[in-house]
C-alpha cells in the first residue's frame, strides 16, 4: 500500500510540475502574474524545505544522503542540483532547453496500473 501511495504522490508532485512548466506557453500575461505571486513563494519554500535537510552536519556531511556505511560529503547531489538550477544556468535556460530537460522525468516515472495520469 506504501508503494501505491507514494506512486500516486509522485505522480501528483510530476503532473504539478509539468502545470507549471507548460504555463508560460499557454497563460496570458495577466495569469501568469497572479500564478508567479503564489507559485514563485511556494516553490521558493519547498526549496528551502528540501535544502534544510541536505545542510551539512559538524562533519561536512549531507545528513539526508548519508548512510550508516557511506558518508555523503557536502555539497551532496541535491545542492549541486539547486545550484544548477537555480544559480549557475537553470534560469538563464531558453524555452527549448527547459522543455527538453522536463521530459526526462517521463522514464522515471513507473506508472502503477490504474493511477497514471487522467
Amino acid at each position: 500500500m506504501d508503494q501505491i501511495l507514494g506512486q500516486v504522490l509522485r505522480n501528483a508532485v510530476w503532473e504539478r510540475l509539468d502545470t507549471l512548466a507548460s504555463l508560460p506557453d499557454e497563460a496570458d500575461a495577466g495569469s501568469l502574474a497572479s500564478v508567479a505571486r503564489t507559485e514563485l513563494p511556494r516553490l521558493a519554500q519547498a526549496w528551502r524545505a528540501m535544502l534544510s535537510a541536505h545542510e551539512p552536519d559538524s562533519r561536512g556531511d549531507c545528513p539526508t544522503c548519508s548512510t550508516r556505511w557511506h558518508r555523503s560529503k557536502a555539497p551532496c547531489s541535491v545542492w549541486q542540483a539547486a545550484h544548477e538550477h537555480l544559480v549557475a544556468g537553470g534560469l538563464a535556460q531558453t524555452p527549448e532547453q527547459r522543455t527538453s530537460s522536463e521530459g526526462r522525468h517521463a522514464l522515471r516515472m513507473p506508472h502503477v496500473a490504474g493511477l497514471g495520469a487522467g
